[in-house]
């Protein structure tokens, strides 16, 4: 299995032709491909952001994601599931206990985990671990999952655990796939292709989950790998959505350009439109602009965590400011391309599936407009010695 940066992004290249012939299998039976997942194990394209002590590649974040903007170019739902798997494999990788990884990853970490860490359930505080119960959504991989991870409130009894400044306590919590049950309503717009279903433990009853199978959902001490890791999910989950975000812009300008040198109409060549050709500059500039900023930002922040440095308030700020930033400048290309194409996307095609695509990742609680303002707020500087990023804001204790 490749662990070097170069090997990846060779081998993620090479798999794009295999993408893109399976796109249309998994739109149609709602997840992914066998052919793809196990093309993607083999060459280590879901463990290129697992610590090494846990068999992954511990690539730095730019570097991870070029690989993976590759591949959300070549489909949105293939990619998407790339970086989720991703986001995993780091998260359980970096804070699991010893005793955990040694029954989660026995060999190694070709392991798929999947599930929902945004708390949906609830984790009742019992000797040894945790009771827990709920109903999740949005499992994204969760088809092809061996074990599958759950965000959970932590009840005392029948009282919510609270920390210190009032907020709910939540814990990660890990089972194998054989305890979940799927709801199979993943009947969706799109991302069609991410088989991301509801699920709850088998039976809608409680499962036991050992401390040891467990890990924070705040600021979770990092068993294993570098200072990256120290960034948990704020810095995790921003690399995975920003990297979808890049390639879904550049498929959507791209398959518009390749519409617009083919169709002619009573009109005549849509390439030959001075409006059309001001529209798409003005779509191209915006895109590349997004993309620059999020690139300056993020090479910014991986250079302090090279340095053994630990992210500013401020570099997790403009990470997540370009994380919007590029969602909402391809929501807005999209429905152009979707309007210059006259017609073209109404009909199943490449362009019709990277308007609907983007227009489902916009959706992510990771956009919300809540989020957006904690970046201003960091950024006026205005903010007291002791704030901190969560994964849904900011604390200034």
């Amino acid at each position: 299995m490749p662990t070097s940066y170069a090997d990846i992004k060779r081998a993620a290249e090479a798999l794009v032709p295999l993408i893109e012939a399976e796109a249309d299998e998994a739109e149609r039976q709602y997840h992914q491909s066998d052919k793809v997942v196990d093309a993607f194990r083999k060459d280590g394209i879901y463990t290129m952001l697992g610590p090494r002590g846990n068999g992954g590649a511990e690539l730095a974040y730019v570097d991870a994601m070029r690989i993976a903007e590759r591949l959300c170019h070549a489909d949105g739902s293939t990619g998407w599931c790339a970086m989720v798997m991703n986001v995993h494999a780091a998260s359980a990788g970096a804070f699991l206990p010893q005793a955990g990884i040694d029954i989660v990853y026995p060999n190694g970490a070709d392991v798929l985990v999947a599930g929902q860490g945004v708390p949906r359930g609830y984790a009742r505080a019992v000797d040894g671990g945790y009771q827990v119960k709920g109903l999740w959504s949005y499992g994204s991989g969760i088809w092809h999952a061996e074990w599958v991870h759950s965000g959970c409130f932590v009840m005392d009894g029948e009282m919510m655990r609270r920390d210190a400044h009032g907020r709910p306590v939540v814990v990660v919590v890990h089972h194998p796939m054989a305890d979940a049950e799927l709801k199979g309503n993943w009947d969706v717009l799109g991302l069609r292709g991410t088989g991301s279903y509801d699920y709850a433990i088998k039976g809608g009853g409680e499962i036991f989950i050992p401390h040891h199978l467990c890990y924070w959902g705040e600021n979770p001490p990092v068993e294993r790998g570098g200072v990256q890791y120290a960034g948990g999910f704020v810095a995790m989950a921003n690399w995975g959505h920003t990297s979808w975000a890049m390639g879904m812009g550049r498929r959507v300008l791209d398959e518009l350009a390749a519409n617009a040198r083919a169709r002619t109409d009573v009109f005549g060549p849509l390439h030959k439109s001075t409006t059309f050709r001001a529209q798409f500059a003005e779509a191209e500039a915006k895109y590349r602009a997004g993309r620059a900023l999020t690139y300056e930002s993020w090479e910014d922040l991986c250079e302090s965590f090279a340095q053994g440095k630990s992210a500013t308030v401020e570099q997790f700020a403009l990470i997540r400011l370009a994380m919007r930033h590029m969602h909402d400048v391809i929501s807005e290309i999209a429905t152009f391309a979707h309007r210059a194409s006259r017609g073209a996307s109404l009909r199943p095609c490449r362009l019709q599936r990277a308007y609907r695509d983007i227009h489902s990742g916009t959706q992510h609680i990771l956009m919300a407009d809540e989020i957006y303002a904690e970046c201003g707020h960091a950024l006026l500087g205005t903010l007291g010695p002791n704030a901190k990023w969560t994964l849904l804001g900011l604390t200034d204790d």
